[in-house]
């Protein structure tokens, strides 16, 4: 399932071309670009350049720590890893059934860290590429020009997030990484007035939900020939579905199906992840390539995320995101669909199901319950799945008689993306960037392309937007044949080669910018 583009011959042959780093992403990366004398692409790979090390410095720390600290990995979806660890440490304490009412309130706050989630990545990241168009001058294609040119869209997209975030604040004690979730249950359950503070814009919140339905529906058929082929490639899907097969994003069963919808493993015990799923490491970035273990590295890569767990469930089950799913569908003819920029779609739908699934549990009665906590035999492995914003998130520990952690392993959602995202650019420079002069435009597609996954690079709070990016284009003997620098600012700037004397000046106070060498 590799495209050609995958690996170079002769690289030293080669011109580079880097982007970096990405821009309006979550976290650091950048994308390389090797180019022939014709300027024909022969190599397009994407780059994570941090390194955390969570995995590691956990490692001796009180399994009770878990929830609390993990979350540190984000500063955008934290709940996901918090839930995540305390599904894990349930385990550990032998809370083989948490409460109704635990169970309940931790599902309200999934709810809401997707919802604000998805808000944040379409209608601050994405929707400037959305509405304004590809080519669109860089010094408008952004959240001012969102702001200035469509504030109505703009407010709700604050507001939608910002609706999420209090229901993180009221479940989880505060916005952003807070302590709620504990291992065997929660810590409170909501009072009557914090579950009416809720229900009173959650009708708003709904609607306002299905509109951003239509909207990406709508900017999506508007070009529907450059929109459903943008980018795209056939790839397997995986996701946790509930055991009748409806979308599930806070506990269930993993499934994994090939780019026709045909299953590769059903109803598989998230216990068993470690024997479906391998990881492959390569020098030039620091995360790994899982695969599905029974097709093997080339052709098992798979997506996580929202297009993957739509395309993976038979229904959903709540009635409007599940009209939405249908209409999805029906743009294959019921079959999963593969269209990169539909992952805008798919994401959406969620948000509305999210929206729905909250205005139900505010009326379930067991969501004020004061039977919070369970324990059991303790255990010695504890392995948490969820589906976080980004797609399926795993946490696995090992904890000793002491109750210090031996081993983790953590393999985020991103990660599980990160050959389909490679595979997305190099179409992406195939079909645009081949033969062309570069030029800013040109570019942001491969920037596009990547940030249809919302990919959360380092699983870390970074400023967006605000990071200057170099770019330079060298011929087979390293001179340099064209220069485009982009400013904090937004500014674009095309300079002329540099004399060998010459010295890059740094950018807002960054630090100086790198040159970009032959590899």
């Amino acid at each position: 399932m590799s495209t050609s583009l995958e690996t170079a011959t002769q690289p030293e042959q080669l011109r580079r071309v880097v982007i970096e780093p990405l821009t309006r992403v979550e976290g650091h990366g950048k994308v390389t670009l090797l180019l022939d004398q014709h300027d024909r692409v022969q190599q397009a790979r994407l780059h994570i350049v941090e390194f955390r090390g969570f995995e590691k410095f956990i490692q001796g720390r009180p399994y009770w720590e878990l929830p609390v600290l993990v979350q540190r990995l984000c500063g955008i979806c934290p709940v996901s890893h918090h839930l995540a660890a305390a599904k894990a440490c349930d385990q550990l304490v032998g809370a083989e059934r948490l409460t109704p009412t635990a169970e309940k309130v931790r599902r309200l706050m999934h709810f809401g860290q997707v919802l604000q989630s998805h808000a944040l990545h379409f209608f601050h990241l994405s929707s400037p590429d959305l509405l304004f168009g590809f080519d669109d001058p860089v010094t408008h294609r952004n959240i001012v020009g969102l702001i200035h040119d469509h504030p109505d869209i703009a407010r709700r997209g604050v507001l939608l997030r910002k609706y999420g975030q209090e229901v993180i604040r009221i479940t989880c004690g505060k916005r952003i990484h807070g302590t709620g979730a504990l291992p065997g249950g929660v810590n409170k359950s909501l009072s009557n007035a914090e579950r009416d503070l809720l229900r009173t814009d959650i009708g708003q919140i709904v609607r306002w939900a299905q509109d951003a339905v239509t909207l990406i529906r709508h900017i999506l058929s508007a070009d529907a020939e450059r929109n459903w082929r943008f980018g795209t490639v056939q790839a397997n899907a995986l996701s946790l579905v509930r055991g009748d097969g409806a979308l599930e994003l806070y506990d269930g069963v993993l499934r994994a199906c090939d780019a026709l919808g045909n299953p590769i493993f059903d109803q598989a015990d998230c216990h068993d992840y470690a024997t479906l799923i391998r990881e492959q490491i390569k020098p030039w970035t620091y995360m790994k390539f899982p695969f599905i273990a029974a097709l093997g590295p080339d052709s098992g890569w798979y997506r996580v995320g929202p297009l993957a767990r739509i395309g993976n469930c038979d229904h959903i089950d709540t009635p409007l995101a599940e009209q939405e799913r249908i209409a999805l569908l029906e743009v294959d003819h019921g079959r999963a669909v593969q269209a990169l920029m539909a992952n805008h779609w798919a994401r959406m739908i969620e948000l509305l199901h999210c929206a729905e699934s909250i205005e139900r549990l505010l009326d379930d009665p067991d969501i004020g319950g004061s039977d919070l906590l369970r324990e059991g035999k303790r255990q010695g492995t504890g392995i948490g799945v969820i589906e976080a914003p980004r797609g399926t998130l795993f946490h696995h520990y090992e904890v000793g008689d002491d109750g210090l952690v031996r081993r983790a392993n953590l393999i985020v959602s991103t990660t599980h993306n990160n050959q389909v995202m490679n595979e997305s650019i190099r179409e992406v420079a195939r079909v645009y960037l081949d033969g062309n002069r570069l030029t800013e435009p040109l570019l942001n597609r491969i920037e596009i392309a990547i940030r249809a996954y919302d990919p959360c690079l380092s699983c870390a709070t970074h400023a967006l937007g605000k990071m200057p990016l170099e770019i330079e284009l060298l011929d087979a003997d390293g001179n340099v044949r064209q220069r485009m620098r982009k400013r904090a600012s937004g500014d674009v700037e095309a300079e002329l080669p540099l004399a060998d004397n010459d010295v890059l000046e740094p950018v807002d106070g960054r630090g100086p910018l790198s040159l970009i060498h032959i590899s």
